[in-house]
């Protein structure tokens, strides 16, 4: 019996995690699967989930394998997303922020949201810019094939996180570094985006840092809405994009 998870090993060597439903098309029906767990081969780590035995897998091979075993789509996004493609220059020291973003109608399992892991889990379920996964680009790290948003959504995720308020100086100067933005791109996501609230401090940050592609842009196309926000409950009020934000953020020069 042990030829056949070893076959499944060698044409799989990067994985450690694996789903009872894949292994089940791969020829690993659930009474085997659980001769092998008895057998110690495999590790339980929840209903239909297994380990290899003696392997830990991280929170990001974890990801790769419920996106590639399952068909599904979580995505790494926000401050986890600029960390991979090197904007890491103002990101927060300590335990390292895994932030996963899925639509409403497929919500990661309690298991993943919930287990100790390399990362600390920051989910949210959205569809803020849409369904269809723009801006989001495949990438392999550390051997695995992840669903990372590209620097133009990722940005644009930080603004939406429910704390964004708090940090809003701190995403500014990731902004100033964001001097390589695809403007055609940037452009797709403004006009798919629903947030006005997102929309009108992405632009706002934009606008201040001065880059080159801003200057691209098309914003009559963008809808940014007439309702006045209060980013935050007292600071200065910005009259042309209708909102009142840090009066730090507002003065920084």
């Amino acid at each position: 019996m042990a030829t056949k998870i070893q076959q499944i090993l060698e044409s799989h060597p990067n994985s450690s995690l694996f789903f009872g439903n894949w292994l089940t098309k791969q020829g690993l029906n659930s009474k085997e699967q659980h001769s092998y767990m008895k057998r110690g081969w495999l590790t339980r780590i929840s209903k239909g989930v297994y380990a290899l035995k003696g392997k830990s897998p991280t929170l990001l091979q974890t990801v790769a394998a419920y996106n590639s075993q399952l068909g599904k789509q979580c995505i790494v996004g926000a401050y986890t997303a600029l960390e991979l493609r090197g904007y890491s220059h103002y990101l927060s020291l300590g335990k390292p922020k895994a932030y996963l973003f899925t639509d409403k109608e497929n919500k990661l399992p309690l298991w993943i949201v919930q287990g100790k892991w390399d990362m600390a889990v920051k989910y949210m379920t959205t569809s803020f810019l849409g369904t269809d996964l723009k801006a989001v680009e495949p990438m392999v790290v550390e051997s695995n094939s992840l669903l990372v948003s590209s620097p133009e959504r990722a940005f644009l995720e930080c603004l939406h996180l429910p704390d964004a308020a708090s940090s809003l100086l701190d995403m500014y100067y990731i902004m100033e570094s964001l001097t390589t933005l695809r403007p055609k791109l940037v452009q797709s996501l403004l006009e798919s985006c629903t947030s006005q609230k997102v929309k009108r401090l992405f632009v706002y940050m934009a606008e201040k840092a001065a880059h080159p592609w801003f200057k691209a842009l098309k914003l009559d196309s963008v809808t940014f809405g007439t309702s006045r926000y209060m980013i935050v409950p007292t600071g200065k009020y910005i009259a042309k994009y209708n909102m009142t934000i840090p009066k730090e953020l507002a003065e920084y020069e």
